[in-house]
């Protein structure tokens, strides 16, 4: 039987758990339908929920249609349990988007939609409420199709114009359509996967309308996922049972899981200390409030599991990945305030479980001022939490005033350096961190030869660096939007544990902070707001203040809507001044949608007053050992004491010892620093200027090499010039060949083979290409000659970036070495190893420049030939002539 794992997601008063109630009952499930408004409806099963009328906590349901067994997760639609909702997308199918006929596209809705496009999830549309007076089909359609793309389609539209609506979605779509007339199932259901379709069906779910013709699509066109052929499973949710045993809801992506299994999180390159296993007790599969028992599960199934007290939500098991960090995170932290008769780690202890359930809590603990805090998305929320807090564990707890969430990046390139060496433990780390665009988050990546860190710990060192947050040094809160590349290390054959680089990483990532020129975020809201007419002005004159922007104003019929966006500290108290002025008759609608730099950063500082010098459970200072004892040593100071010298003083190092290269006068020799403007800019940005020798000025090189001629010392060979070129980088970095390795990625090598072949013959230079092949098990690595370049293919464990890293050294001493790549990390080693380094696309115009002159050469060697046969040819008549 098709197993399919639907969501259910809506802006809230959509009609979401109303048509998740109507699904159930028109599939047999209910024999009833129960309604928000009774307080009797099946998915809302806690007693919060039915007082509030509004889904919490996401719940699931199982029904059958036809030949498809269908796992519904009904998601919350308030605004401030977004997290919620986003942590189900993780396991999904796909999903129905359930959108109000009156109220059309929200803000909230499309943050939705972004959060379905990101996750890739398939998406049905389902416009609920039809049958209130006022709801038009045609301009909700065309609402749709402007708002969430032109891939929505009215399933409920006749038959032809449906089908040819469909095919316009694709071009094999297109194609079939145009050779046969129809289209096949399989192919509406590619698109559906693809996320080309969106089916829109319009109805009522209250009055059943529509519902079966839904259910009739999701059995026809939702993607099957195919399952891995060993165990896996994501990790979507925890929560406690009425007895309050722990439930890890998970979902079964591949293999199967059985009662008493062990159940593990080993990861390749995993501490052992970290690693932890654990028995399946029950595996419970619920629908609403019940459940009965299962032996075993199989791909595709969603299910709670018992007795695993070490899981967390996004986790993967077995050889299942972990799920991407969350992009929805909440904007306000409060203080929590105790009843007196509760000590603080009695408290602490039990709302940790509620951490656990939500890990967007971010619960945290001051120990100098002795505070609890929690984070949240709005007030909703925080009265949630309150009733919840107070009915599980029977503490009356209170909050103080909501704060701003702030965010820090960096807008320079530093280096960081972590040394751990207490008696009997060493490591030293050293971090490339860079700033990234806004909204991008953190990416970690290694950039560090094998032959100077095993690549096991090298692992190691990324696992640090992702297991938990790291904090600035402005405010303390995390920081985000930035590259942090492993770039040098050292360990100990003795007496380096797992546990030094996990220090020595933390201590590098602080140490580059405290260099760093540090960039505070604040949260913004997208907002909307509904007003009169007659207060728009006034309205947009407050967002103006607050440093906000707005889009040109919409008038939708008596009233006039608002959008735009604004940081938070200035909209979070806006709703009452809104009502106040409109009389009760606006209403204001706010999302969080990222970070932006703050608006008054120095208030912002001072106000929080943080001191990361104070800071002990972030230390910024390394422990280096002296005397059989580890003792402390400033930030500061750290990279005069590392054993690894910075990248800056390697770099200068290596220029220093570069044998001095002179060329012919009137020579030209491209890829010298003052045509690498790009990475100059951002090496001495960093690092300041380095004196390279072949940058000094002629007069002192004519010097030094006489006073080298009066030592008798011989100056160093310069031998021919070197070309290496990363394969796959200028492959996907060149738009030609991109598209051909789109369709083909041996067509496009042959290529870009060919096109170096053309090039060496032209240049005489000796070309080598390097093509990564460590992901190949057991690869020894090879070379091969192509005309008359040689081309590499990486050993097993060994990137393109670490060939090149080598040859450079090597090659570099006695000859001329250029590299030919866009990567940042490799560009900073190419630098720091005296070769001289061409960016992609500088690459390209050399190579066109070349093809060029090889073309001119060509037009000019055929007209030379045309005009000697033409000679040839009149002297031939003249003698001719002569003769007679």
């Amino acid at each position: 039987m098709k197993q399919i794992c639907v969501g259910i997601l809506a802006h809230v008063d959509a009609g979401k758990t109303t048509l998740s109630e109507a699904l159930l009952y028109c599939a047999g499930s209910l024999r009833k339908l129960g309604r928000v408004d009774h307080k009797d409806a099946f998915l809302d099963t806690e007693s919060l929920e039915r007082e509030r009328g509004i889904t919490i906590f996401s719940k699931q349901a199982r029904l059958t249609w036809g030949d498809a067994e269908i796992q519904l997760l009904d998601t919350p639609g308030h605004v401030d349990f977004a997290a919620e909702a986003e942590r189900t997308l993780q396991v999904l199918d796909c999903a129905i988007l359930v959108i109000s006929g009156s109220d059309g596209v929200q803000g909230h809705t499309r943050t939705l939609w972004r959060l379905l496009e990101k996750y890739h999830v398939p998406a049905f549309v389902f416009v609920n409420k039809m049958d209130l007076a006022g709801t038009d089909q045609a301009a909700l359609l065309e609402e749709l199709k402007r708002c969430l793309g032109d891939g929505c389609v009215d399933f409920g539209a006749p038959e032809d114009e449906r089908t040819e609506q469909i095919a316009l979605c694709g071009e094999d779509a297109l194609a079939e359509y145009l050779e046969t007339g129809a289209l096949r199932e399989d192919t509406v259901s590619e698109l559906v996967r693809r996320r080309k379709l969106f089916p829109v069906r319009f109805g009522s779910a209250l009055k059943l309308d529509g519902v079966e013709a839904c259910l009739e699509d999701l059995g026809r066109f939702a993607p099957e996922v195919r399952p891995l052929s060993e165990f896996a499973a994501q990790v979507y949710k925890i929560s406690r049972d009425p007895q309050g045993g722990r439930l890890t809801w998970m979902k079964i992506t591949g293999g199967a899981l059985r009662v008493k299994d062990l159940v593990t999180n080993r990861r390749p390159g995993m501490a052992a200390e970290e690693v932890w296993q654990e028995k399946a007790d029950q595996i419970r599969l619920y629908s609403g409030e019940k459940f009965r028992l299962a032996e075993e599960v199989g791909p595709g199934t969603v299910c709670a599991v018992t007795g695993l007290s070490r899981t967390r939500p996004g986790q993967g098991l077995g050889v299942g990945a972990d799920a991407d960090m969350p992009v929805l995170e909440p904007v306000l932290s409060y203080r929590v305030f105790l009843p007196q008769e509760v000590p603080a780690h009695t408290a602490l202890q039990k709302l940790r479980q509620l951490e656990e359930e939500d890990p967007q809590l971010h619960l945290t603990w001051n120990e100098d001022t002795r505070e609890i805090g929690v984070q949240l998305m709005g007030t909703v929320q925080l009265e949630v939490l309150q009733r919840v807090i107070a009915d599980r564990f029977g503490m009356a707890v209170t909050f103080g005033a909501g704060k701003v969430v702030y965010r820090e990046t960096i807008a320079n390139t530093v280096e960081g350096i972590g040394h751990f060496e207490p008696l009997r433990h060493y490591a030293e780390v050293h971090l490339l961190m860079e700033p990234g665009p806004l909204g991008s988050g953190l990416e970690f990546a290694s950039a560090c030869s094998t032959d100077e860190l095993d690549l096991n710990w090298q692992r190691l060192i990324l696992t640090h660096l992702e297991e938990r947050e790291h904090y600035g040094v402005l405010t303390g809160s995390p920081i985000t939007d930035m590259k942090i590349t492993v770039i040098a290390g050292r360990a100990h054959l003795k007496h380096t544990e797992g546990g030094d680089f996990r220090q020595a990483t933390w201590r590098a990532v602080r140490q580059g902070l405290m260099q760093a020129e540090s960039v505070l975020l604040e949260p913004w809201y997208d907002f909307r707001l509904e007003l009169p007419a007659e207060t728009v002005g006034r309205a947009m004159t407050d967002i103006q203040r607050m440093g906000g922007e707005t889009q040109p104003p919409e008038t939708v019929g008596e009233e006039v809507i608002l959008t735009g966006i604004a940081p938070v500290s200035a909209l979070r108290d806006y709703a009452a001044e809104v009502t106040a002025y409109t009389r009760g008759r606006g209403r204001l609608h706010c999302t969080p949608c990222g970070y932006r730099p703050c608006g008054d950063q120095t208030a912002a500082v001072v106000e929080r007053g943080y001191d990361p010098e104070r800071d002990v459970w972030n230390p910024a200072d390394s422990v280096f050992c002296d005397h059989s004892s580890g003792g402390i040593v400033h930030w500061k100071d750290v990279p005069k004491m590392a054993h690894i010298p910075p990248m800056r003083q390697r770099a200068a190092e290596e220029a220093t010892a570069a044998p001095v290269r002179t060329a012919p006068r009137g020579a030209v020799t491209g890829g010298s620093f003052e045509q690498d403007k790009e990475l100059q800019a951002i090496f001495e940005r960093t690092y300041g200027a380095v004196k390279r020798r072949d940058m000094l000025p002629m007069e002192q090189v004519r010097r030094r090499e006489e006073l080298a001629e009066r030592r008798h010392i011989k100056p160093q060979k310069t031998g021919p010039e070197y070309l290496l070129v990363d394969g796959y980088n200028i492959i996907f970095a060149w738009d030609e060949l991109k598209a051909v390795a789109a369709e083909n990625l041996d067509a496009a090598r042959k290529n870009l083979m060919d096109v170096l072949s053309n090039y060496q013959g032209f240049k005489k230079n000796i070309v080598i290409l390097v093509f990564d092949a460590y992901k190949v098990r057991g690869n020894p690595g090879s070379v091969e000659k192509y005309n008359n370049i040689d081309v590499v293919y990486t050993k097993e464990s060994q990137t393109a970036d670490a060939y090149i890293e080598k040859a450079t050294y090597e090659l570099g001493r006695d000859n001329r070495v250029r590299v030919a790549t866009s990567d940042s990390t490799e560009q900073l080693i190419i630098l720091g190893h005296g070769a001289l380094r061409v960016s992609a696309s500088s690459f390209r115009e050399e190579v066109e420049s070349v093809e060029g002159q090889i073309a001119a050469l060509l037009s000019r060697n055929n007209a030379a030939a045309g005009r000697t046969r033409s000679l040839a040819a009149a002297m031939e008549k003249a003698a001719e002539k002569a003769g007679k």
